[in-house]
């Protein structure tokens, strides 16, 4: 069982990813709690980065792609 209801949802790389060598971790909010997920990613990117839940792998890991507030004062 895999929880889709986290596709769309923006969260923070606490470990960093290593693209298709391995997965890093991210902490996104879903359904108002702070959740863990494996996060995948297709590039390696640095813990810290802001990213966007785009698949579901299963019921723990999660596809991310880097994600950027374009509405976020500078």
């Amino acid at each position: 069982m895999s929880d889709v209801s986290a596709i769309g949802c923006v969260g923070t790389l606490t470990v960093a990813t290593r693209g298709d060598r391995g997965a890093g971790e991210v902490l996104v909010t879903v359904r108002g709690s702070k959740e863990t997920f494996l996060a995948w990613s297709e590039e390696p990117l640095p813990r810290g980065s802001s990213v966007l839940v785009v698949d579901v792998r299963s019921a723990r890991a999660v596809v991310v792609e880097p994600w950027q507030d374009h509405l976020a004062p500078r």
